[in-house]
């Protein structure tokens, strides 16, 4: 990531106007450090914060924050420009943080077969207006008490509007499925809610 020369401060003035997918073209045609460190500069909080939520250790999120964009500007090359640049470093953070959590907790990935082979008896649909009644407080409480992966898929949908297409893409699962886990996360966190109350 070490430019050959220093940009002059004309020319980091109008890279850095550049768009998002624009600056990423630089950094993987040109390897321009300075392209990438704007779009750090851009993204390094979001990401922070993001990673907070599933490791609620600060130095740990930040850790993970600093491996997340190492691993990034080696990435850069799969974007394909077929959604916005923010949606998918968003996607990719999660997918590293779920990672980095089964990883570190030896969860083992849930396999899409699973879920769709209980299509048939799946339980009837949460109504999402149960979820906006909770209290924030209890409410991220509930959350708090979650499988990971439950936690995640909520986020992406309710926190960061993912819609299920994109909730499929980033986990690399079908669309079923994705809405099989999405319900089935919505009526843990209810009843973690209810927990709370008792």
């Amino acid at each position: 990531m070490n430019p050959s020369k220093e940009p002059d401060n004309h020319e980091l003035q109008r890279v850095s106007k550049l768009s998002d997918e624009e600056l990423v073209k630089r950094v993987v045609s040109l390897k321009d450090a300075s392209a990438y460190g704007i779009l750090y500069d851009r993204y390094a909080e979001k990401i922070y914060n993001r990673s907070l939520r599933f490791i609620p250790i600060r130095e740990e999120a930040q850790d993970l924050t600093h491996d997340l964009f190492i691993k990034l500007y080696y990435k850069l090359k799969l974007f394909q420009g077929q959604s916005s640049f923010s949606t998918w470093l968003y996607s990719f953070t999660y997918n590293f943080c779920l990672n980095y959590l089964n990883r570190k907790h030896k969860v083992k990935q849930e396999k899409e077969q699973e879920f769709t082979d209980q299509l048939h008896d799946a339980p009837e649909e949460i109504d999402d207006t149960e979820l906006m009644e909770l209290k924030a407080e209890k409410l991220k409480a509930a959350l708090s008490q979650l499988e990971v992966n439950d936690r995640a898929i909520l986020l992406m949908k309710y926190q960061d509007e993912f819609s299920v297409k994109e909730i499929a893409q980033t986990l690399e699962i079908g669309e079923s499925a994705v809405k099989m886990r999405i319900n089935r996360a919505k009526k843990r966190v209810l009843e973690e809610y209810k927990n709370l109350r008792q």
